[in-house]
């Protein structure tokens, strides 16, 4: 039997434009002014004074909110790549805003959908969530887990585990007999209950959606609503790759400069050869992630290859930001434990992003089926 030989890779460019290069330089210094230090911890503790500063700046001041609007509908016409390098300042930031949620996730769905009312919205700073469950990483998984129904004429159920809310618009797909449907909902309608939980990651809350209103008429329906669900998610978790790598690379810097200047036993104790060695490793993992998720980036621009290119990412980046969030915490020692520190802020980031939009291990196996690389049988006995 002769074996198939493997497609080429696709030539793609992974260095930052200028464009890029700029961007990142305008978010960062927005970031760095609106979610300081002590702010992200009182959103810890309960007090918020951070998350409409920091939305707004980048929202309205920088044009943001717009970003993936297309330029017909009054948006800057950008793509995944862009969206990338915010997504990466935001999780250097542990920035409590929407971008993901509503500037990347919404937002394509509704670009996939030609919606141009409601993308007009968004480019103008109103913000959307997709009334999905947490871990939903593609429309196959949301059909599995779909809470509503459209029952009599009246959009009916419950969905727990929404990120994004807050929100002014609900993007609410329904699995139902005759297909599917998207239907949106304004977010203070009657017979809208939005009940927001104590999560893991105060910076990105999770929240239960309740419904029971008049169905009206869905914004789209059938096979191209799954098909832009699965384009809009796999978008999202490729951007949402390199927040992680962001995260994780915000993790080595702060740990890196910590040891540098730690003295214990008369000596810096960057300079303990077992600390090098964990932190040469975790420079060459966090060195990967960013490359990984670049390539996911400019897969999702191009569109090739963009299944395999997002679930390596997702697989891969997630991973590596628990890692060196764990790392970052032990390595600051007695400081790293302390709630004052913004060391935990990242690590809860972490875990909460470590399945947001899919599990590394579904990632894995959705990248299995589609390398059709078959999974392992037990050995005779």
């Amino acid at each position: 039997m002769t074996a198939q030989p493997i497609p080429a890779a696709p030539d793609l460019d992974l260095l930052p434009s200028d464009v890029e290069t700029d961007l990142r330089r305008s978010v960062r210094a927005v970031l760095a002014k609106t979610c300081p230090t002590e702010a992200l911890v009182a959103l810890a503790d309960g007090t918020d004074e951070v998350s409409g500063p920091a939305w707004s700046a980048l929202a309205h001041d920088l044009g943001l909110a717009a970003l993936l609007v297309p330029e017909e509908h009054g948006g800057a016409g950008a793509g995944p790549r862009e969206a990338a390098v915010v997504a990466e300042e935001c999780g250097r930031a542990c920035a409590p805003v929407p971008f993901l949620t509503s500037a990347v996730l919404a937002t394509s769905l509704l670009v996939r959908l030609g919606a141009a009312e409601p993308l007009a919205r968004l480019g103008e700073g109103t913000t959307a969530a997709l009334v999905v469950p947490a871990g939903t990483g593609s429309a196959g998984a949301w059909a599995r887990r779909a809470g509503v129904e459209v029952s009599g004429g009246r959009l009916v159920g419950e969905v727990r585990g929404v990120v994004g809310l807050p929100a002014d618009l609900l993007l609410v797909p329904v699995d139902g007999p005759d297909g599917a449907a998207l239907h949106l909902v304004p977010a203070d309608a009657d017979g809208v209950t939005v009940s927001t939980h104590t999560s893991l990651d105060a910076t990105r809350s999770v929240s239960d959606v309740r419904l029971d209103l008049e169905a009206g008429t869905p914004l789209a329906t059938g096979d191209q609503v799954t098909a832009a669900l699965d384009h809009a998610l796999a978008t999202a978790a490729g951007v949402l790759a390199a927040e992680q790598a962001g995260l994780a690379a915000w993790c080595l810097e702060q740990t890196v400069a910590h040891l540098s200047e730690r003295r214990q036993f008369g000596r810096v104790v960057g300079g303990f050869q077992a600390l090098k060695h964990r932190l040469a490793d975790l420079y060459a993992e966090v060195g990967q992630a960013s490359a990984v998720a670049a390539h996911a980036a400019a897969a999702l621009a191009g569109e090739t290859d963009v299944p395999v290119s997002v679930a390596v990412a997702q697989a891969f980046c997630s991973e590596v930001a628990v890692h060196a969030a764990e790392e970052a915490v032990q390595l600051h020692g007695g400081l790293g434990m302390t709630w004052e520190s913004p060391v935990h802020l990242r690590l809860k980031r972490a875990k909460a992003d470590h399945v947001l939009l899919g599990s590394p291990d579904a990632h894995r196996d959705n990248l299995a089926r589609l390398v059709d690389l078959p999974a392992p049988t037990p050995e005779a006995g």
